[in-house]
């Protein structure tokens, strides 16, 4: 009985490596490739970034709900960005979007809200309470 719990110990230690230390990497290599191919091929929307905070004095009465409805749990878990209205015709909810150009806010992100009518070819991105705001110019969204 005991020979048999360590061989399925070792089995399952064996097979847990493979997962993280193979199989893991290999999908986000993957993944990366894709995205590049469409970087590569696809023309970009030049927008404006900002960033925002999911608070009542940046957002509405109910913060931790997006326009699309998605309720925030963990803000830079999730990845979510706002786009301007005019961005929205383009890019429905759940669309996810490579950003290139932004430095430490490059990456993947997925459209879950709406920013105010005013504001044209813009993106926001939802950062954590604490964190400080940035406004970036010309920076390069991708649909992927």
């Amino acid at each position: 009985m005991i020979a048999n719990l360590n061989c399925y110990n070792m089995n399952f230690y064996f097979w847990m490596f493979v997962w993280l230390y193979i199989l893991i990497p290999y999908e986000i290599k993957k993944e990366e490739i894709r995205i590049e191919q469409i970087i590569q091929t696809q023309k970009p929307e030049v927008v404006t970034m900002t960033t925002y905070r999911a608070v009542a004095e940046e957002c509405d009465s109910t913060p931790n709900i997006t326009a699309s409805g998605f309720k925030i749990t963990n803000p830079k878990k999730h990845k979510i960005i706002a786009v301007s209205h005019d961005l929205k015709k383009k890019w429905k909810w759940g669309t996810k979007v490579q950003i290139v150009g932004a430095g430490e806010y490059d990456g993947t992100y997925y459209v879950r809200d709406l920013m105010h009518r005013r504001f044209k070819k813009r993106i926001d991105i939802l950062i954590g309470r604490k964190d400080k705001q940035t406004k970036l110019k010309k920076i390069k969204v991708y649909t992927i």
